[in-house]
């Protein structure tokens, strides 16, 4: 199996690289704050910086925080990436900024888009949703290397992948939102929150329901609010990042908290 670089061990990240390394993959790391991997982990080494990561890597993977975090490490990595090479970007940035990526590319350096659907436990055991989007040569390189984390959903060309994500990231914060709002209206009306609740988990938004109050998910308010932003959309989404951020003490703490907030009518 090729060398694999890694770039971001955050919430996601870290069991991701761990579970390419179970599999066989050699890895090099690397992460913004040193020391992230807590302990030794076979087949995976943490460099120093990110253009040390990917020297002699025939596939890096990205999965980092934002569209400035991933510019910041290109401008690092770009000039040690040798023709050949396969980049897959995992992160949630939305198509622009794949697209400014891909235009730094060296000749002969392949771009595939791959953000993912999931939380931290499924980044651990390979039952992530990974949206695929790319070339079809470049795809097909790293297919194995996505298949070990997930279903593999193939979304279409450059930046598919990463489109179709803020498009699904929209529909569900913003189904949770109206899920929230719902239960904070049947209290006000003086209804039992247990029948509420049921009623409309046996419904139509039974899958949002279950995801409003899911506490074995990890996906931070402030994450949401930025993939909302990556979104932009109309008014209603653009509503409920702005409901987000009326929280802002809440910004690391998952959805489920914040549907909390709403239901107690904050």
């Amino acid at each position: 199996m090729e060398k694999i670089a890694f770039l971001g061990l955050g919430r996601m990240g870290l069991p991701m690289a761990r579970r390419l390394a179970s599999g066989g993959y050699p890895l090099t790391v690397w992460n913004r704050t040193p020391g992230r991997v807590p302990e030794p982990v076979e087949g995976m080494v943490e460099a120093a910086d990110p253009a040390a990561a990917v020297r002699g890597a025939g596939v890096v993977v990205t999965m980092l925080a934002d569209p400035a975090a991933l510019a910041a490490v290109a401008r690092q990595i770009v000039a040690e990436l040798a023709p050949g090479t396969v980049w897959v970007d995992m992160s949630s940035v939305g198509p622009v900024a794949v697209a400014e990526v891909r235009a730094q590319l060296p000749e002969g350096v392949g771009l595939v888009d791959a953000p993912v659907l999931g939380s931290v436990g499924p980044a651990g055991t390979g039952g992530l949703t990974v949206l695929v989007g790319g070339g079809p040569e470049d795809v097909e390189r790293v297919r194995p290397v996505l298949e070990r984390l997930g279903r593999v959903v193939d979304c279409g060309g450059p930046g598919a992948g990463a489109a179709l994500k803020l498009v699904a990231i929209g529909a569900i914060v913003g189904g949770v939102a109206v899920v929230a709002e719902a239960l904070a209206l049947a209290g006000s009306l003086g209804l039992p929150e247990e029948l509420a609740e049921g009623v409309l988990a046996a419904g139509p938004l039974g899958g949002l329901v279950a995801r409003a109050r899911a506490v074995d998910a990890d996906f931070p308010v402030r994450l949401a609010a930025k993939d909302l932003a990556l979104a932009g959309g109309g008014p209603v989404l653009g509503a409920v990042r702005e409901r987000l951020l009326a929280h802002p003490e809440l910004a690391e703490q998952d959805l489920a908290r914040w549907v909390d907030a709403v239901r107690a009518g904050g």
